[in-house]
Formats: structure tokens, C-alpha cells, sequence
């Protein structure tokens, strides 16, 4: 196995339109869970110049404005110029309602261990949850530092630090690894939006970033950039506006970004826009509570956990773990002790982190918050499959 290399991890402002698109998605499931817990909701996203487009199928038992949802969401994320603002752009929706299913009508704080075995999941999906020791978070370093400069770009926008910047950026982090631990960072890239070509001008914009975003974000990290690191800063010139009217987006197309930065496997399928009953949105926050109970248990430096499900079946016909050679018991015994001490059926997921409730017990929504800067290794936020409060059954 190769234990010396460089990799790299992207991430993305919430305001990227296809953050964006997860955003609204996301908003509109909060809004139907809020209004109904059981309800079941499906949406989807598109954005474009001056267009937005949402998709959504769900149960009549809930009256929701989504077209309102979006213009909220819009507004939030910053989007004020002409060419694309909550208050102008035209909003397309195709809204299905659908057929009731009995099969989801159960209420899992209510159903004993047997019944919680009767009810299967109705989508296939192979899912995956991993943690390392890299982080506190027990996240890889790349997509870490990735999503610090991006949150680190959204908060001297709207602070008004850098008043010039427009909602729209991108960060990426090269990180050079040596025997499968951190070593140097290799290379920083930012691309920035800014409202005029006139002011200020890229060099300006450059040392800007430099002095307000990468500095302050290395300043307390263990590795930081040496004078061998290689810093783009829009290397391709001024982003103008940036957005919806440079690049369309669309939900569920940044499941790196989501997940681990691509160190390690995830799901084709999106995470946002779905209710609790997808397996294949909650089973990946299963396989991470897992993996990082694992690795909090100190049992291995790097875990990944394979969930696969099968449509008409509770419970995954495959769990496979992957330690990569840094397991301090094998990967066939880890294996054994996740399937006796931890739930990986959809009403067993749904019961253990309370799913369906969380969008009326958090202020602003649950699921939205998720929808940039990682559904997993989140600090800014409590979320219960991030916590380590199994690692005594190791």
C-alpha cells in the first residue's frame, strides 16, 4: 500500500450554485419535517442564470410554499446583483404528489427490536463512512483545511472585510503525506467572485486573500505552508459576480465535498434533498458513526465501513471494514463487533439519531445546515453520528 504521497481536497462556499441547489433542497425537506415528522418529501435542484428549477415528490400532508423556501434560501447566501437576486429570478417548479405507503406509516420510538427488523428499506445503495486520525474531528486533512478556507472567504464577505468579494468561491488544498500521515502542505488554491472588474485589481485581490482568508486559517494549524507551497489565488484572473450566471448548478453533484474530499470512497448517490426513510442519505451517517467509533476506540488510524443494502431486506447483506493496514485487531474481527453493537436497519438509524425530529428541534432547520461545508466532521454543529459514545463495546 502506498504510504507516501500528495493529495488533494476541494470545497466550496455555501453560496456555489451547486451548494446552493442543496440548500434549497434541504430547506424544503426541513419545512415538510417541521410541519409533519412522518411525512415523506423527495426534491430536487437546478440553477442557472436568472432560473431556478425545483423538483419535488411528496405526500399531501403538508402545505409548503417551496417557490417562497427559495428565494429565502437565495437571499441568505448573499445573492444580490441583478443578474441573479431571490427577488427576480423565475423559479420553475414540478411538484408530484405521492401515492401513501403504509410501509412507512410506523413510528420507530414505539417498535420493539422485532418490528424494527420487518421494516425494509425500498431503495439499493452502497454507502460508506470513514474517520482517521488526521483531525480532532477525525476527518483528512485536505478537505478540513479545504472547508476552513471556504467558510474562512464566506465570513470576510459578510463581514464586510473584504466588501468588494461576491458570494461564490472555491478553495482547494494539496496535502503531502509521508507513511500515510500529514507531512507539508504541497499547495493552497482560492478563487474568489468580486462585484467589478475595476476594483480592486487582481494583485490587490490576491494579497487580500492572502492577508484575511490563508493566514488567519493556517495560524493555529500543527503544518502550515512553507516557502516551497505553492499559493493560487484566481490564477486564471478576476472572477466577475461568480454564481448562477458563470456556472449552473444542480443538487447532489458535490458528494466529495460532502463526505471525506475523495481520500476516501462515497456514495453516487446525493445526500441532500431526501427524508429520512433514503438508506441511501442516512446509511451513510450510520457507516461514519461507526468508522469514527472505531478510530476514536483507537483500534485503527484509518477506518472505512461499506454498507450494502438490498431492496425488501432491514438489515445491510454486506458490512466490510478497511483499516489499511492500520488495524490493531483485524478487519474480519472489527467487522464482527459492528454488526453485534451497532444498527445499521433503516428504522434503527432513523430511532438512534432521531431523524425525523431534528428539523423542529434545531433553530433554522437541521438538514440545510448540513447542506455545505460536509454532511460529516462537523464542529459548528452537534450532530449525532458524530458523536464517540461507542467506543467502550471495542
Amino acid at each position: 500500500m502506498k504510504k507516501d504521497f500528495m493529495f488533494t481536497s476541494e470545497s466550496v462556499t455555501e453560496a456555489h450554485p451547486d451548494k446552493l441547489c442543496d440548500q434549497i433542497s434541504d430547506a424544503i425537506v426541513d419545512r415538510f419535517l417541521q410541519q409533519d415528522p412522518y411525512g415523506r418529501i423527495i426534491t430536487e435542484c437546478a440553477v442557472s442564470t436568472g432560473i431556478v428549477f425545483i423538483a419535488a415528490r411528496f405526500e399531501p400532508n403538508a402545505n409548503v410554499d417551496v417557490t417562497n423556501i427559495a428565494r429565502q434560501v437565495i437571499e441568505q447566501a448573499g445573492y444580490q446583483e441583478k443578474e441573479f437576486n431571490g427577488k427576480t429570478c423565475s423559479i420553475l417548479t414540478s411538484l408530484t404528489e405521492l401515492p401513501p405507503e403504509e410501509h412507512h406509516l410506523f413510528d420507530e420510538k414505539d417498535l420493539s427490536d422485532t418490528e424494527i427488523d420487518q421494516i425494509t428499506v425500498t431503495s439499493q445503495a452502497t454507502v460508506f463512512g470513514f474517520a482517521c486520525n488526521q483531525t480532532y474531528t477525525l476527518m483528512p486533512l485536505p478537505i478540513w483545511l479545504a472547508h476552513k478556507l471556504a467558510r474562512r472567504i464566506s465570513e470576510v464577505r459578510k463581514q464586510k472585510t473584504l466588501p468588494y468579494l461576491t458570494p461564490d468561491g472555491k478553495t482547494q488544498v494539496g496535502v503531502e503525506y509521508k507513511d500515510r500521515q500529514p507531512y507539508r502542505i504541497h499547495s493552497i488554491t482560492v478563487i474568489a467572485s468580486q462585484n467589478q472588474r475595476a476594483k480592486p485589481d487582481l494583485q490587490q485581490l490576491q494579497d487580500d486573500i492572502r492577508e484575511t482568508v490563508i493566514y488567519p486559517v493556517f495560524a493555529n494549524e500543527k503544518i502550515k505552508p512553507d516557502a516551497k507551497t505553492r499559493i493560487f489565488i484566481n490564477p486564471h484572473g478576476q472572477l466577475i459576480i461568480g454564481g448562477p450566471t458563470t456556472h449552473a448548478g444542480l443538487t447532489g453533484r458535490k458528494n466529495a465535498i460532502d463526505t471525506y474530499g475523495e481520500y476516501s470512497k462515497h456514495s453516487g448517490s446525493a445526500l441532500s434533498g431526501k427524508d429520512p426513510i433514503r438508506i441511501d442519505r442516512i446509511g451513510a451517517y450510520a457507516a461514519r458513526y461507526a468508522a469514527k467509533n472505531v478510530v476514536a476506540a483507537k483500534l485503527a488510524d484509518e477506518c472505512e465501513v461499506q454498507l450494502s443494502y438490498s431492496i425488501g431486506l432491514s438489515r445491510p447483506v454486506s458490512v466490510q471494514v478497511e483499516t489499511f493496514g492500520t488495524g490493531k485487531i483485524s478487519d474480519e474481527e472489527i467487522t464482527a463487533i459492528l454488526e453485534r453493537h451497532f444498527d445499521f436497519r433503516l428504522a434503527g438509524i432513523i430511532k438512534k439519531f432521531n431523524l425525523r425530529f431534528l428539523p423542529s428541534l434545531t433553530k433554522g432547520g437541521f438538514y440545510r445546515k448540513l447542506a455545505a461545508y460536509g454532511h460529516v466532521g462537523r464542529s459548528d454543529i452537534e450532530l449525532p453520528w458524530e458523536k464517540v459514545d461507542k467506543v467502550g463495546v471495542f
